[in-house]
C-alpha cells in the first residue's frame, strides 16, 4: 500500500503506530542536525523528522527533497515536543525511518500556501498547482457537500433528476448563445443551453410531476465577479403547483443549506418585497437587507425652492447613514467622486449633517431655510450625527440606482456587508415585459414562457407594460441566489404572448412550435425555480467572486489561460464543417 493513513488523520491516540504516508512536499527546514518536511495530501499536514544521529544517509536524502516532490515515507508516530495548536495534526509528529521518492517536481511557479504570492492570471494558468492550496481546496468540498445536501432534500421531496440535452436549437431571446456547427447537417448550427427551459416544461407534460437536474448552462456575455461563461444551476420544475408551493419548497432548501452546511437555524419565513418597492426603496431588484439605509423620496420637501438642480428634476432621493456626520470635506469630496463615476453617472451629491443641536447643516444651504431642512431631517427619523446623502436626476429609475450604488459604497464603508450575516429575501411581481432600445420593441423580462397574474391578463391588449409576471427571485446578502415563474400551460396565452414581443407565427412555430404541439396534449399547470450553485457556493465561503469555488475557471476575457482556449481550428476541421472564418475589424 502506498499509505496507512492520510497526512490529516493522526493523532495523539496514534502514538508508537508504524505508519506509512504518501504525500506532497509543503516545505522542508534544517535545524542542526535534524531536518523537518510538512508532508501534505488532500486531506492535511503531517510533520516529518529526520535525524542526522539516527541516519545520516536518510537525513542527507531528505536535505535534496524540494517543494512538491511527491514522496513516501514509513516511521513511527510520536508526541511533538513543539506543538502546534494550528494544525489538526499539530500534537504529533513522524520519526522516518525509511523514504522513497515517488515523482520529482520542478519549483513551482508560485508557494502553495492560502497566502500565495502568485497573481490571478500566473495561478488560473496553473490551476492544478493552485488546487492543491487548502482554501482552494476546501471551496471545491464545500461546493461537493452543497451538492449532496441538494440531492439529498429534493429526493426527499419526491423530486426525480433527469439529464437534458447539451446541444439544442438557437433562442436567441434572451442572452447569446454559444453555437456548434454541425458536421452532418452543413451549414446548420446546435446551441449549447441557456437553461434547460424548454425541455424541463415538456417534462411536465410528459408527466413526470418533479423534476431537478444540477446542470451546466452556458452564456456568452460579458464576464463579472458573478459571470462565468459556464455555470451550474440546481434546475427545477414542479407540476400542479401555485407559487405559495414554490416559495415554501424553495425556501425550505435554502433553509436546508444553511442548517447543514454553515449551521444557521433559519426559522422565521423570509420577508417579500414586490419588484416595484425593492425599485423605490433601495434602487436595486437584488436589494442587501444585512442593513438600512432605505431611500427616502423628497421631491415634496426640496422641489420648487430656487436649486435649479432640485427644481429642475423629476426625482429627488437619499439614504441616511447613521454616524456619519463626522465625514470630512475630503470624504465627502471623496463620496462626490464616486458618483461622479462612469459606471455610476451621477452629476453631483448635495449632503446635510445633523448636528449636536439637532439643526440642520447642509451643502445647499443658501436655498433653504432651517424649518425645510428639519422636515428633511423628520423625513430620514435622523438623529445628532447622521448625515444625509441626497441625488436627483431627470430619470427617476436610472437616479435611484445611482443612490443603490451610493449606499451599498457607504455601507462598505461602515463594514455592514460581514459575510457571516445573513439576510433572505423573495422579490416578487416583477414586470412582464421590459423595453428594449436596441430592439425598439418589448422583450419578456424573464422569458416569453413566463406567465401574468391572472388579474393583469385583460391589461395584455391595452397596456402590456403595466403586467405583472408570476415570477419570483431569491435574494441573499444583495445577490440574486435563485429565480423562477409560474409557466404558461395553455396555448392560447402563450400566443398572445408571442404576439406582444413581436413574434409573427411563421417565426413562433419555427422556434417554439414543437413545445406549442405539446401544450395541446394536456400540460399540467406548472411552474419551476432555478438556483445558481456557483453563486450559493460562494456566497457560503465568503468570497466575492465565483471563479474560486469553480475547478476550471475562465478569466475576465472568457479565457481558459492553462489550455489555452477558446483557439483557431486547423483549416481541415474548417473544411470539414464548411466553415470560412472572416474576422472583421472592431469599431
Amino acid at each position: 500500500m502506498y499509505r496507512t493513513f492520510t497526512c490529516g488523520e493522526l493523532r495523539i491516540s496514534d502514538v508508537d503506530k508504524e505508519v506509512t504516508l504518501a504525500g506532497w512536499v509543503q516545505r522542508s527546514r534544517k535545524m542542526g542536525g535534524m531536518t523537518f518536511i510538512d508532508l501534505r495530501d488532500r486531506y492535511g499536514i503531517t510533520q516529518l523528522v529526520f535525524n542526522e544521529a539516527d541516519n545520516l544517509d536518510l537525513c542527507d536524502r531528505a536535505n535534496k527533497i524540494g517543494r512538491e516532490y511527491v514522496i513516501q515515507v514509513k516511521g513511527a508516530v510520536k508526541e511533538r515536543f513543539s506543538k502546534n495548536a494550528k494544525m489538526e495534526t499539530g500534537d504529533i509528529e513522524i520519526i522516518v525511518s525509511e523514504l522513497k521518492v515517488l515523482n520529482t517536481s520542478e519549483v513551482p511557479p508560485f508557494t502553495i500556501e492560502d497566502k500565495t504570492d502568485g497573481g490571478d492570471d500566473l495561478r488560473m494558468k496553473y490551476r492544478y498547482l493552485d488546487l492543491r492550496r487548502q482554501c482552494v481546496r476546501q471551496n471545491l468540498e464545500l461546493r461537493h457537500r452543497m451538492t449532496m445536501e441538494v440531492r439529498k432534500y429534493l429526493d426527499s421531496k419526491r423530486f426525480i433528476e433527469v439529464e437534458t440535452p447539451m446541444l439544442i436549437g438557437s433562442t436567441p431571446e434572451g442572452a447569446r448563445d454559444f453555437v456548434v456547427p454541425s458536421r452532418m447537417n452543413p451549414g446548420q448550427f446546435y446551441a449549447l443551453p441557456q437553461s434547460p427551459q424548454l425541455f424541463k416544461q415538456l417534462l411536465m407534460v410528459a408527466g413526470l410531476d418533479r423534476y431537478f437536474q444540477i446542470v451546466k448552462c452556458f452564456r456568452d456575455e460579458d464576464l463579472r465577479a458573478d459571470r462565468q461563461p459556464e455555470f451550474t444551476q440546481i434546475d427545477c420544475e414542479m407540476s400542479f403547483v401555485d407559487q405559495e408551493d414554490i416559495l415554501e419548497l424553495f425556501e425550505g432548501m435554502a433553509k436546508h443549506l444553511f442548517k447543514t452546511i454553515r449551521g444557521i437555524d433559519l426559522k422565521d419565513s423570509f420577508p417579500r418585497m414586490s419588484w416595484a418597492d425593492a425599485m423605490k426603496y433601495y434602487g436595486s431588484d437584488k436589494p442587501d437587507l444585512r442593513f438600512g439605509m432605505r431611500f427616502v423620496e423628497l421631491m415634496d420637501i426640496l422641489k420648487g425652492q430656487g436649486f435649479s438642480v432640485f427644481d429642475d428634476a423629476n426625482y429627488i432621493g437619499g439614504i441616511c447613514a447613521e454616524g456619519a456626520a463626522s465625514y470630512s470635506r475630503k470624504q465627502l469630496n471623496e463620496l462626490t467622486d464616486f458618483v461622479k463615476k462612469p459606471q455610476i453617472g451621477a452629476k453631483g451629491l448635495v449632503y446635510a449633517r445633523v448636528e449636536a443641536d439637532g439643526t440642520v447643516k447642509s451643502s445647499v444651504d443658501k436655498f433653504y431655510s432651517q424649518d425645510i431642512l428639519q422636515k428633511m431631517k423628520g423625513a430620514f427619523n435622523a438623529k445628532p450625527g447622521d448625515l444625509i446623502l441626497i441625488l436627483s436626476g431627470g430619470d427617476a429609475m436610472k437616479t435611484r440606482k445611482q443612490l443603490s450604488e451610493l449606499r451599498l459604497e457607504m455601507a462598505a464603508q461602515f463594514g455592514l456587508r460581514d459575510k457571516n450575516k445573513f439576510a433572505c429575501l423573495w422579490v416578487v411581481d416583477f414586470p412582464l415585459f421590459e423595453w428594449s432600445e436596441e430592439e425598439g420593441r418589448l422583450m419578456a423580462m424573464h422569458h416569453p414562457f413566463t406567465s401574468p397574474k391572472l388579474e393583469d391578463i385583460p391589461l395584455l391588449d391595452t397596456h402590456p407594460e403595466q403586467v405583472r409576471a408570476n415570477a419570483y427571485d431569491m435574494v441573499v446578502n444583495g445577490v440574486e441566489v435563485g429565480g423562477g415563474s409560474i409557466r404558461i400551460h395553455e396555448s392560447a396565452l402563450q400566443d398572445r404572448m408571442f404576439k406582444i414581443l413581436g413574434f409573427t407565427e411563421e417565426k413562433a412555430q419555427k422556434r417554439f412550435g414543437f413545445l406549442m404541439k405539446a401544450f395541446k396534449y394536456g400540460a399540467p399547470p406548472h411552474a419551476g425555480l432555478a438556483y445558481g450553485l456557483d453563486r450559493w457556493v460562494s456566497l457560503f465561503a465568503g468570497l466575492d467572486s465565483i471563479r474560486d469555488c469553480i475547478a476550471f475557471p475562465k478569466n475576465n476575457s472568457g479565457r481558459d489561460v492553462m489550455i489555452d482556449a477558446p483557439g483557431e481550428l486547423d483549416p481541415s476541421q474548417l473544411d470539414e464543417l464548411n466553415l470560412k472564418v472572416d474576422i472583421k475589424e472592431k469599431k
